[in-house]
């Protein structure tokens, strides 16, 4: 081999060792999610879901943890990240339709929607009217005409305080009635369950909140779901409920649920995260996972996924000027 040629035969070594670490380097050694919750709720499901088809699929190598950080849904992961883990590239953290809500009111504190990279939404569950299986209610058309013949006469119960989805729910409800949101007779609980509870025990007449938590109470005969807030008909068994839109009321809440990560993550890092959700979510058995868990096809990753938060924040941003939650 001529000197020149034995030079060259060096260089490309030299490039296939820089590639080979440059791989490396993009696959986190300690990858985890951290669930901005305490275990056993909506993040968790998100982490886990993850969890599970990372590993399943073997995207990672290294074994994916699930870490708990709660506070102020979602608040204080989202300080932790932004602040002190800006640049690791081993955390994502699940987010929901909720937390964007709460960025759009200024809930998470100085940091805004543009303080964190947006990676991979992978599942939504979407929002639901309910009201008791023997409700005179039959039809949204029903609870309309109710509310806006007596508004006091109405009470709608759900699992979040004012100014969180459920609330926003009813309050959709109330304007697609003609009736003042100021009007509404709403009672906060601590969560679904006990909305539903209050429901069947009489203590309110209509429960606004997510598909996903009504569906045993549907299967049981206890509930009737007048609306779910889609966009089109969901697939499978709950294909029979009518959308509110299809029913003349323009109301859809989708409850997207996805990842971020810190704002300092390099580029690298950052494919190999987009590439492995991408990869993953176009398998079937990611829809087998995401099915057993009660969420419904919506996979968007990178620029795009950037895009629909930033327009979904501006979009809650007005709605909540709209109904005076923000000035």
């Amino acid at each position: 081999m001529t000197p020149f040629a034995h030079r060259i035969a060096l260089l490309g070594a030299g490039a296939t060792l820089a590639l080979a670490s440059f791989g490396a380097l993009a696959e986190p050694a300690r990858p985890e999610c951290i669930a901005p919750a305490k275990p056993g709720g909506g993040f968790d499901l998100t982490c886990k879901l993850a969890q599970s088809a990372l590993m399943d699929s073997k995207a990672l190598q290294n074994p994916m943890r699930v870490v708990y950080m709660p506070g102020g849904v979602g608040a204080v992961a989202y300080n932790a990240i932004v602040a002190q883990r800006a640049d690791d590239a081993n955390a994502i953290v699940a987010f929901s339709g909720g937390s964007l809500l709460n960025l759009a009111q200024g809930k998470f504190g100085k940091y805004g929607v543009d303080d964190v990279r947006w990676l991979a939404a992978i599942g939504t569950d979407y929002g639901m009217i309910a009201v008791r299986a023997d409700s005179p209610y039959k039809t949204l058309k029903d609870l309309m005409a109710a509310l806006k013949a007596n508004p006091s006469q109405v009470v709608f119960g759900a699992g979040g305080t004012v100014g969180s989805q459920d609330w926003m729910k009813s309050a959709l409800v109330a304007k697609k009635a003609g009736v003042d949101f100021k009007q509404m007779r709403y009672v906060a609980f601590e969560g679904g369950g006990e909305s539903f509870t209050a429901l069947l025990g009489g203590h309110v007449q209509v429960v606004s909140g997510d598909i996903g938590e009504a569906a045993p109470q549907l299967e049981a005969g206890k509930i009737r779901v007048l609306a779910v807030l889609a966009d089109k008909r969901l697939p499978g068994d709950l294909g029979s409920i009518p959308t509110a839109k299809e029913q003349g009321y323009d109301i859809a809440w989708p409850i997207i649920r996805g990842f971020y990560v810190g704002p300092k993550v390099s580029d690298a890092d950052y494919a190999f995260w987009e590439k492995s959700f991408k990869k993953v979510m176009a398998t079937p058995e990611f829809a087998k996972l995401r099915q057993s868990r009660d969420l419904y096809p919506f996979s968007m990753t990178g620029k795009e996924l950037d895009a629909y938060v930033k327009k979904s924040v501006k979009d809650y941003q007005a709605l909540a000027s709209e109904f005076g939650l923000v000035k």
